[in-house]
């Protein structure tokens, strides 16, 4: 199994073997449940679906309660699938099976960390693309220090080209950050600490991948 999936508690720091102090990001991973095992000759790819967090029967559709029922679990919050499953997971690949981090991860792995990013409503270019404003309040200028300026195309074409960086809705995008390592590995209570920021707000789900 290639990764599992968790739900962000927050960050916090710990002191590392020679005393340095990190920044980590801890998440809740797991218990997953296998809900499905693709194969190719009935599906066209290989892949296995896991699925994570308790969700109430009644907010689920029938259909998917089903789905749940022929893995021996109940309705679940979060469902992804993850394909290339390398020989030494593939004694895990079977419905129904639990998935914990110390199946998957070890102290002083190297991992992804997928999720989709906290949004931050309309904003402006200053924030939104790293625009330094119009500078200096010389020449006229007044209460613009924070305006994009001037981007026309004189007459010809006359509009603005598409691709400006503009103002705009900015975040709530899928995000992917490599290379974080596994600072800490707390099996018993299925939490995973590793090291910098990751995407996402708190409670929300992270998919972790090597």
């Amino acid at each position: 199994m290639p990764g599992i999936i968790g739900r962000k508690v927050g960050m916090t720091s710990v002191f590392a073997a020679d005393g340095q102090n990190l920044a980590v990001t801890v998440i809740e991973a797991g218990p997953c449940v296998v809900t499905q095992v693709k194969n190719m000759e009935i599906d066209g790819y290989s892949a296995v679906q896991l699925a994570f967090g308790e969700k109430k029967e009644k907010n689920e559709s029938k259909q998917m309660i089903g789905h749940f029922k022929k893995a021996n679990t109940t309705p679940k919050r979060a469902v992804v699938e993850f394909r290339d499953i390398a020989k030494e997971y593939e004694g895990l690949a079977e419905l129904g099976k639990e998935i914990r981090i110390a199946d998957i991860f070890v102290e002083g792995d190297f991992i992804d960390a997928v999720a989709t990013s906290k949004g931050k409503g309309f904003q402006g270019v200053v924030k939104r693309h790293n625009f330094q404003g119009v500078g200096g309040q010389t020449h006229g200028q007044h209460n613009r220090l924070r305006a994009p300026g001037s981007m026309g195309n004189a007459s010809f074409a006359a509009r603005v080209i598409k691709g400006k960086r503009l103002a705009g809705r900015m975040g709530g995008n899928r995000k992917k950050v490599s290379n974080l390592k596994v600072v800490k590995i707390i099996a018993d209570q299925n939490l995973i600490l590793i090291s910098g920021s990751v995407p996402g707000a708190k409670n929300s789900t992270i998919i972790l991948q090597k």
